[in-house]
């Protein structure tokens, strides 16, 4: 479970972030919109402590994420292409994260063939650098890596940009199938009303920072008050 108290976030005399209270419970697929602005990135990295908040705090099963490590034995993340290594191949990566998750080659190539149809025989035995990636093939590989492990909690910004109909799709089955078979919990941010709509059972709206609409379970409602709001 992933609790939210009194969390703010100031650049200057500017508030980016405000949000006052939020439980996210687990296996909720957790959707996160709002325009250009409104907050999403800088909630997900409070909520990765990759930066500090002004004031609050982000508890992960009962941790503050900035007193402690732990929580991260059981979060996958993918927010952008710095969070990966871009002079490895893909191959090279994805044997460094092995490693570090002390798998076995027989468990990250059953991982890594859940990502076939993803990937699309584009990633994997290329000797291509992963800075050398297109956007689409870049954000494949986050998200595959976000998976890895079996983490209990699993955070991405923006999954679906750049990546083509095709795959936007087939990433909508793999958070689905993870969810319901695993129990995993997500936190998905997008721009795309359309496929967080379709995967998410609750929805959250942020502008200027702050929480305006909490939308949970019936999709036609929460379809309905997104196009209400964004076609003003």
């Amino acid at each position: 479970m992933i609790q939210v108290e009194q969390l703010r976030k100031r650049y200057g005399s500017d508030e980016v972030l405000n949000i006052g209270q939020l439980t996210i419970q687990e296996s909720e697929c957790f959707g996160l919109v709002g325009n250009n602005g409104a907050g999403k990135t800088t909630f997900f990295q409070l909520t990765l402590d990759l930066i500090r908040a002004s004031s609050g705090r982000v508890e992960i099963n009962g941790n503050n994420v900035s007193g402690n490590e732990e929580w991260k034995n059981f979060v996958g993340s993918y927010l952008d292409e710095h969070m990966l290594l871009p002079f490895l191949s893909p191959d090279e990566y994805f044997e460094t994260l092995r490693k570090i998750y002390e798998l076995s080659a027989d468990e990250l190539e059953h991982h890594l063939s859940r990502f076939s149809p993803l990937f699309n025989d584009e990633i994997l035995g290329k000797s291509k650098y992963i800075r050398n990636l297109s956007k689409g093939n870049l954000k494949k590989v986050g998200i595959a890596a976000a998976f890895l492990g079996q983490p209990d909690i699993i955070i991405l910004d923006e999954p679906f940009e750049n990546l083509d109909p095709t795959s936007q799709n087939r990433l909508k089955r793999l958070v689905t199938d993870e969810r319901e078979n695993n129990g995993t919990t997500f936190m998905i941010s997008s721009h795309d009303l359309t496929h967080v709509t379709d995967i998410c059972s609750r929805i959250v709206l942020l502008e200027k920072g702050m929480i305006i609409k909490d939308l949970k379970d019936d999709k036609e409602a929460m379809a309905s008050a997104l196009a209400d709001y964004f076609d003003r």
